[in-house]
């Protein structure tokens, strides 16, 4: 018998030959959803840094509709509920300014007060140094004169040497000392004593020495004028009259203060 051969029209494939899948098949569809699988359990790092770029814009546009609902506060408000909040805020403001004006009102009080306070202490401050001055209540320097009286054969009249005290006081002076050791005061008292005179009880021997503070030419003008201190000194008592000026006198003593028993403050004080 012939042999037969298949038909070239038949459908039939021919036996060890495997069918290609189509595009679009299970195969493909399997194929995409691993590689999905393992770009989420795996993920590169550009997609890391994608996903930190999405969640950086995602949290800036939260804030951004935040701060668009808080500047909206006042959008709902009818015109009359703005004006009272705008009253309420213009008297707010209105009273902060008028708290501001009554505390600077307050400091430039303190101020004043606080400068007067400070003036009037330095006045008194001032004053008390010049009574002790005065009183001879402290030790002093300045420019002055220094008066040496030397006697020969007869002694000093205690008159001459009040006359030479009275006539410098009378001339500025401003604190006068008996040999560096007696400071005179206003109630100072002179009287003869045996060797010498008695200075507030104190026994001065010659020569006497006069430190006396003040305008040095003043000081020695009243000293040096006819019939003056000196002119009487070396005329009548036979002494002899040193005077020397000096930039700088010091006087170290002092005299110890004393309450008055009298004398008050009058009524005007």
């Amino acid at each position: 018998m012939p042999e037969q051969r298949p038909d070239r029209d038949d459908p039939t494939p021919e036996t060890g030959t495997e069918a290609q899948p189509e595009p679009g098949t299970t195969t493909g569809t399997t194929t995409g959803r691993a590689r999905m699988r393992v770009a989420l359990t795996r993920p590169s790092r550009r997609q890391g840094v994608v996903a930190v770029l999405l969640a950086v814009l995602g949290f800036a546009f939260v804030v951004q509709v935040r701060d668009t609902a808080a500047n909206d506060t006042y959008e709902g408000l009818r015109e009359g509920e703005l004006i009272e909040v705008l009253d309420g805020l213009t008297g707010t403001a209105e009273r902060a300014r008028r708290e501001v004006d009554r505390l600077e009102a307050r400091r430039d009080e303190l101020t004043d007060e606080n400068q007067a306070r400070s003036a009037a202490l330095a006045e008194a401050e001032q004053r008390v140094r010049t009574l002790n001055i005065i009183a001879g209540l402290v030790p002093v320097a300045g420019p002055g004169l220094r008066v040496t009286i030397t006697e020969s054969d007869s002694r000093v009249n205690v008159g001459s040497l009040l006359d030479t005290v009275q006539e410098l006081r009378t001339a500025g002076a401003e604190a006068i000392e008996f040999n560096d050791s007696v400071r005179l005061g206003a109630d100072s008292s002179f009287e003869n004593a045996v060797g010498g005179i008695e200075l507030d009880g104190e026994l001065l021997e010659p020569p006497y020495v006069i430190d006396v503070i003040g305008d040095p030419h003043v000081l020695r003008t009243a000293l040096t004028f006819s019939t003056g201190p000196i002119e009487t000194l070396e005329t009548y008592d036979g002494a002899s009259v040193e005077v020397a000026e000096d930039e700088t006198i010091e006087i170290a003593s002092v005299r110890p203060a004393t309450r008055p028993e009298y004398a008050e403050f009058g009524t005007g004080q």
